[in-house]
C-alpha cells in the first residue's frame, strides 16, 4: 500500500515538473497568426457551430482562455477545404457542426493544469470509465495540439430534414475507446454515419485519426511546426478567403 502511494505521488510530482517546463504563458507558441486565419462563418455560412470550449459544457466545466467569443476560425487554407466540405454534405442532404477548430494554446496549457487538479465534476459525462489521473497517460491531454496550428476541426454530421445529429455511436469528446472510429461495438447505421463524414472530409483534403471519430487535420497543413496562442476576438471578419 505504501509503495503503491509513494509511486501514485512520484508520478504527480513528475507530472507537474514536466508541466512546468511549458508554462509560463506559453512561451513556445507563435507571437502572432490571426491575420492569417479567417472566421468558419464566413467562409462556410452553412456550418452549424457549437463552441463546446466558450461553452461550459465540456469535459473542464468551464469556458476556456482564448474563447473570449462564440465564435470559430481556421488558417485560410483549411477553412477552404472546409467551405468544399459543406457543399459536398449539403448535396447530400447533409449539414456539418464544429465542436472546435483553432484553439488558442493558452487553451491547452489550461487543459494540462485541469488534469492536475482534483476537479471531477463532469466526470459522468466526459470520462466515466477512466480515474482523471490517468487521462494525460493515456493520451487525452496532452501538452501541445494540433488545434493550435489552424488546421484542425471537431465535427459531425446533422440532418437537413429532422435537425438532429447522425448517430456516430458515441458523443463529442468521450474519453472512451468507444471514440475510435473502428470502435467494436458499434450499429451498421453507426458505421455508415462516421463513414459518411470521413470519406467526405478526406475527398476534401483532410485526414482522420484512429482515436476520434470527429476529428481531422487538413493533410497540407500550411504551419506545421506553429502552434498559435492569440484569443478568437483576435480574428477580423473577412469578405473573401483571399482578403488581405
Amino acid at each position: 500500500m505504501m509503495c503503491s502511494e509513494n509511486g501514485t505521488k512520484g508520478l504527480a510530482a513528475l507530472r507537474r515538473a514536466v508541466f512546468a517546463l511549458f508554462a509560463g504563458r506559453c512561451a513556445w507558441a507563435a507571437p502572432a497568426g490571426p491575420e492569417k486565419f479567417v472566421r468558419i462563418a464566413d467562409v462556410a455560412p452553412g456550418v452549424i457551430l457549437e463552441p463546446r470550449y466558450y461553452s461550459t459544457y465540456n469535459f473542464t466545466g468551464e469556458r476556456l482562455p482564448g474563447y473570449d467569443r462564440p465564435d470559430m476560425a481556421l488558417c485560410r487554407e483549411a477553412a477552404s477545404a472546409l467551405a468544399k466540405a459543406e457543399a459536398m454534405f449539403e448535396a447530400r442532404g447533409l449539414r456539418l457542426k464544429i465542436y472546435d477548430a483553432y484553439r488558442p494554446a493558452r487553451a491547452v496549457e489550461y487543459f494540462y493544469r485541469w488534469s492536475l487538479n482534483g476537479d471531477v465534476r463532469m466526470k459522468s459525462y466526459f470520462y466515466p470509465k477512466l480515474d482523471k489521473s490517468v487521462l494525460h497517460l493515456k493520451g487525452y491531454i496532452a501538452l501541445r495540439s494540433g488545434h493550435s496550428r489552424g488546421s484542425a476541426v471537431d465535427c459531425t454530421l446533422v440532418d437537413m430534414k429532422t435537425g438532429r445529429e447522425l448517430d456516430m455511436g458515441g458523443p463529442f469528446d468521450l474519453f472512451d475507446e468507444r471514440s475510435h472510429y473502428a470502435a467494436r461495438g458499434l450499429t451498421k447505421v453507426q458505421e455508415r454515419s462516421r463513414a459518411v463524414l470521413r470519406s467526405v472530409m478526406m475527398e476534401c483534403g483532410f485526414k482522420g485519426i484512429r482515436s476520434e471519430w470527429w476529428h481531422f487535420v487538413l493533410k497540407d497543413e500550411p504551419y506545421p511546426d506553429t502552434y498559435f496562442d492569440f484569443p478568437l476576438s483576435d480574428v477580423g471578419r473577412l469578405d473573401t478567403i483571399g482578403s488581405e
